[in-house]
């Protein structure tokens, strides 16, 4: 594939110069690539929103506003909306390697492959020799390391460096919008259905490093650590309901709240633990009634361009 054949995605919430330089870095690769700014941002500062337009003015990006905050409803308009046969998703506050989209395109001269799933580096974090990790079951691919520097085939990805086959994408239904707050685990449920139309490859040389910048994206949620949300867990439990009924499953589903406590914050800081509980019970409630409901894919049938 070459770059005419992409479209960057960027979906983006409450990101403000930390998206403007994401952006620039993506311009001086791209080339004919269509870049679309999925922005749920209600409102930007002057500079930034003087910028986005000049982009959007001179047919650099297309901007498209949206109303609702969704990471996964977000990147189902994006696959809406595509002009091109390969999707590329990554966050809105990276800094890409210099041949990013030309690693994706490249692995798909292979047929087989519907997605590839770029090495993510986290702030802090080098390149590394994976070591063991789950490939079956239910919790295969769960502690898949990204920033491995070996290429696998894996049923898994994180939607910060994540491109597929657009067509592959729609049949498989797209995103579940059921992953509300921060959808924690949308993109692997994602992936598990995806990996059933083909191959989901793991290239490391598709590189990005992590900004995971203060404020904005699921930063608004604050400190998972201390926080009542449901907003937080649900998509967790959620994913664990949707696996089906399995005692992997449900140990998973029952040993998150304990997962989420017992750490070196809330061994210092005790006082945590109840709020945080708090929350993981919301969470597991509302999870149960999203799965009670069913899941919400892209349903429209788009012909593929």
């Amino acid at each position: 594939m070459e770059l005419q054949h992409l479209t960057v995605a960027v979906p983006t919430y409450r990101r403000e110069r930390v998206l403007v330089d994401t952006l620039h870095h993506l311009l001086k690769q791209s080339g004919p690539a269509e870049i679309v700014v999925l922005d749920q941002t209600r409102d930007h500062g002057s500079d930034v929103q003087h910028e986005l337009s000049e982009l959007a003015a001179g047919g650099r990006i297309r901007w498209l506003r949206l109303s609702r905050p969704s990471i996964p409803a977000a990147m189902n308009h994006g696959l809406r909306v595509a002009t091109r046969p390969i999707v590329v998703f990554v966050d809105d506050d990276i800094v890409p390697g210099p041949e990013l989209l030309a690693r994706h395109a490249a692995c798909y001269a292979d047929e087989l492959a519907v997605a590839v799933a770029g090495q993510v580096l986290q702030p802090g974090q080098e390149p590394a020799r994976p070591h063991g990790f789950t490939t079956t079951g239910f919790g295969a691919f769960l502690d898949f390391p990204f920033n491995s520097t070996e290429r696998a085939v894996i049923a898994n990805g994180m939607a910060g460096n994540l491109s597929m086959r657009r067509a592959a994408a729609l049949t498989a239904g797209g995103f579940d919008e059921n992953f509300v707050g921060v959808a924690y685990r949308f993109e692997t449920e994602f992936c598990r259905r995806l990996a059933r139309h083909g191959h989901i490859v793991f290239e490391p040389s598709a590189s990005i490093r992590h900004l995971r910048a203060a404020e904005g994206g699921t930063r608004v949620y604050g400190d998972h650590r201390r926080s009542p949300s449901p907003a937080v867990g649900v998509g967790d439990y959620y994913f664990a309901l949707r696996q089906g009924a399995s005692l992997d499953s449900i140990a998973y589903l029952l040993g998150r709240p304990w997962r989420e406590v017992v750490t070196r914050f809330h061994a210092r800081r005790p006082w945590w633990i109840p709020v945080k509980l708090v929350g993981e019970l919301g969470a597991l409630l509302w999870a149960f009634r999203l799965a009670l409901r069913g899941p919400r894919y892209l349903q429209e049938t788009l012909a593929t361009p």
